[in-house]
């Protein structure tokens, strides 16, 4: 038998990758929730597992014998708008559904051409096929949330009429939506077309929705066990522990960074141990490689719900945000952002740092072809980065930049330009730390700052950003960046302060001030 992998594309295989069981947490609620004839909804962001779970409970509720479980992605039908075209399309999508699953009789679905109009033409077939089948059935929709406009709301429509008038009519015992987004967003995406499902629709379960949960450090740890078992490769504890930290379990992530360290970095010499610096190489090879996981993720940041949650985050603007509201639950069902300890703050360290290289890349490719000169070998003394002199040269930059760079992000980079100052400052950083250093960012909503780190051959240099926002700036400043450097264990501390008064002269934004505090610390304050 060949040997296993680290899978990062598809369903998981028993057979061919090493996973855990995608039942172990939610396998009992969900089969709680078809006992009960409910149609429900399980949501989850891209690529956590939703489909290798489906077709492992499609299997477990076959095997046992009650019902037939199908298992239907309607991945094909996204783009299709109307429902006129769609419907037909659906019909196709079940009809291989039922062919793969061999049901007796399930070749009937929609065996005979049928004059029903696409309005009823679900509910219709899927009424036969519920009268034929000797056992109730169970259909799990993957990728429900790819319908969208008149076809979505004809979708629902027809479900709803079937689950209405099951007392009467035999029809689909219980059905599963499952994609990305939660109930309530299905319902937003209707709204705008002045079009309603109506107060009696059976998808209108909010508190019913069901999620995926991350892996737990446990869990991390027992996916790296199995290959160890298999292979005798021993993956540190501190390397899991970082994994885990740097990817909150995320489950891809977990895979890919294992994978990029055992295939690409060691080439399957199981020999080498994995420590937690070869985590941190994976880590950021696979940053760098910008894979389809990553751009599908980042391509979100241009929708303008996404923008209005991840352009406050950036800034660390200090309010709260309605955790109630469409724009937060949307972003945080995809993945994207995640609710720790009463703040709003990216769902794991590797995801901030994507936010920001993806809206700062095009910044990174002009400061490498233009300014050149703004690299590690000018700012290096004695194996230091002197910051000091590297903050100047932004100053610089800055004051004959920063008109350009804010329009662009206005009008070409998605409307994030109330963010362009940090955006651009740490596109500068990422440039002359690409030669072997690491930047480390802390951003979340509340905190009324940025925190990031440079990191260059463990010397940590800890730099805070801020907005202007009156005479209590400097003095908060100040008493923020000394926690930060507690935190990270700095005796020096760095403030970015840009000032977007406008008509303020330059002259009096641009300026450089050291604050010295006790215990040796000290604070150099830019103006920008």
């Amino acid at each position: 038998m060949s040997q296993k992998r680290f899978n990062i594309a598809g369903p998981c295989n028993s057979n061919e990758h090493y996973m855990l069981d995608p039942l172990r947490n939610i396998g009992k609620e969900l089969i709680n929730l078809i006992e009960q004839k409910d149609y429900f909804v399980l949501h989850a962001a891209r690529q956590s597992g939703k489909t290798t779970l489906l077709l492992e409970l499609v299997d477990k509720i076959n095997a046992e014998g009650k019902y037939y479980a199908l298992y239907c992605s309607l991945e094909k039908i996204q783009g299709i708008t109307e429902a006129k075209e769609a419907m037909p399309e659906i019909i196709d999508a079940l009809k291989i559904a039922f062919y793969r699953s061999n049901f007796p009789k399930g070749d009937m679905f929609a065996k005979e051409p049928s004059n029903i109009g696409f309005a009823s033409l679900l509910q219709f077939e899927l009424s036969k096929i519920s009268k034929i089948l000797d056992k109730p059935l169970v259909i799990f929709f993957d990728e429900a949330d790819c319908l969208s406009n008149g076809t979505l709301i004809t979708f629902l429509r027809q479900l709803r009429e079937g689950f209405v008038s099951r007392a009467r009519s035999p029809f689909v015992h219980s059905i599963a939506l499952v994609g990305m987004r939660n109930i309530r967003d299905y319902k937003a995406h209707i709204r705008p077309d002045r079009e309603t499902l109506g107060s009696a629709s059976p998808f209108n379960i909010v508190t019913e929705a069901m999620t995926l949960e991350n892996f737990t450090k446990d869990d991390v740890t027992e996916l790296y066990n199995q290959h160890t078992t298999a292979t005798e490769q021993v993956f540190e504890k501190d390397a899991t522990q970082f994994i885990f930290e740097q990817t909150q379990g995320q489950p891809w992530l977990v895979n890919a960074i294992a994978r990029e360290a055992v295939e690409k970095i060691c080439k399957s010499d199981y020999s080498t141990v994995i420590t937690q610096d070869i985590a941190k190489q994976a880590i950021q090879n696979i940053v760098l490689a910008r894979g389809t996981h990553f751009d599908s993720l980042m391509e979100r940041l241009k929708e303008e719900r996404v923008r209005k949650v991840i352009q406050p985050l950036i800034l660390g603007e200090d309010y709260t945000m309605d955790k109630s509201s469409d724009d937060y639950l949307y972003t945080r069902d995809l993945g994207i952002i995640r609710d720790s300890c009463d703040q709003i703050e990216p769902a794991n360290p590797i995801y901030a740092e994507l936010i920001v290289r993806s809206l700062n890349w095009n910044v990174q490719d002009i400061l490498k072809t233009k300014y050149k000169d703004y690299d590690v070998p000018h700012y290096l003394k004695g194996g230091k980065i002197n910051v000091n002199a590297l903050l100047k040269d932004f100053q610089v930059f800055w004051r004959e930049n920063s008109e350009i760079w804010i329009q662009r992000y206005k009008e070409n980079f998605y409307q994030y330009d109330e963010a362009a100052p940090h955006l651009v400052i740490q596109a500068f950083l990422q440039r002359v730390i690409n030669g072997g250093g690491h930047i480390s960012r802390e951003m979340a909503l509340g905190t009324n700052r940025a925190d990031i780190c440079v990191e260059w051959e463990n010397h940590k240099y800890p730099i805070e950003l801020k907005i202007y926002k009156g005479v209590k700036t400097i003095k908060d400043s100040t008493e923020q960046i000394l926690k930060y450097m507690d935190k990270v264990g700095s005796k020096e501390g760095w403030v970015v302060i840009f000032d977007r008064t406008p008509k303020k002269s330059w002259s009096k934004k641009l300026y450089v001030k050291e604050v010295k505090q006790s215990a040796g610390k000290k604070i150099t304050i830019f103006g920008c």
